[in-house]
């Protein structure tokens, strides 16, 4: 019988997301590839310290059971398959089983993302987390830096999204930025009880409804979510009736009207956060795991530049 991954959560993940790789990424940067092939083959039975990323897949594996694989996580890499061995061991150094990937050595991977029928995109590489969101796949880029909360909620897998832009479409945040908040506020009140479109996000979050269904009391982790965004009353019941619409609920819901998130984010203390506006990552990064969406209107100078 064939393997598949249908009514499986897939997170395909890049080497550098999951694995501290920065220190041989400044040898690729400095040296070239032959330096870089060479310095990963040496560390071979040296284990990566974890990245951004490794405490919520550790987290999301745990929904694996004897009796039940719900979640499928892929290393889908940039990486040369030299390097693929380095990565596939200290996975298994570090307890976490992980059996596929895929090895690009310089090329974009994200065009295997369909064939994966991956439910999520984690890259340390913006250009290839752009061309991952334009075919339509959840996706963000890993921020390196990040502060890391992940360890003091053991049963939990705590997600946190931005709004407009990541769990939305960018229509509102569009009429923010050509016409400023006032107009925003009004246009979000006489479309309160229209929902918005779905943004890039959406999918992620109902693939969390399904595992958390999927799995109900039968593993010792849950799933819990938060809101995080910029909006306020009265422009918070759109929001809120969009998920309404889609059916999908969220644990938590923050609308705080300008005031900086990285705090409530920090008491919070998710495993990790989705933001569209850089601005906002770089005050979460300081705080917890993050990972920018460059998606939608804020992002679209840097986009065509």
């Amino acid at each position: 019988m064939p393997v598949t991954f249908e009514g499986k959560l897939v997170v395909a993940i890049s080497s550098r997301a999951l694995f501290d790789f920065e220190d041989e990424n400044r040898i690729f940067e400095q040296a070239g590839e032959r330096a870089y092939i060479e310095l990963q083959f040496s560390r071979l039975d040296v284990p990566a310290k974890a990245g951004v990323a490794f405490p919520l897949v550790q987290k999301l594996l745990a929904f694996n059971t004897p009796g039940a694989q719900r979640v499928e996580v892929v290393i889908l890499s940039k990486n040369d398959p030299v390097s693929g061995l380095r990565v596939f061991r200290s996975a298994e150094r570090s307890g976490l089983r992980l059996e596929r990937g895929v090895f690009t050595r310089g090329r974009s991977p994200y065009r295997y993302l369909d064939a994966l029928k991956a439910n999520l995109f984690l890259s340390a590489n913006e250009h290839d987390v752009m061309g991952a969101l334009d075919a339509r796949f959840p996706a963000a880029r890993v921020v390196p830096e990040s502060a890391q909360a992940a360890g003091r909620h053991a049963g939990e897998v705590r997600i946190a999204f931005d709004g407009d832009a990541v769990l939305f479409s960018d229509e509102a945040e569009r009429v923010f930025q050509r016409e400023g908040l006032d107009a925003f506020t009004r246009h979000e009140t006489v479309h309160a009880l229209r929902p918005l479109p779905p943004g890039p996000f959406k999918p992620l979050l109902e693939a969390l409804h399904r595992l958390q269904a999927a799995a109900g009391t039968d593993v010792p982790v849950r799933i819990r979510t938060a809101l995080v965004t910029a909006r306020s009353a009265p422009a918070h019941e759109r929001a809120v009736r969009t998920l309404m619409d889609w059916n999908i609920a969220v644990d938590e819901a923050m609308f705080l009207g300008g005031l900086d998130k990285g705090e409530f984010l920090r008491a919070f203390e998710p495993d990790f956060y989705f933001d569209d506006q850089r601005g906002h990552v770089e005050s979460a990064q300081k705080h917890v795991a993050t990972g920018h969406v460059p998606f939608g209107v804020a992002n679209r100078e840097r986009k065509t530049s």
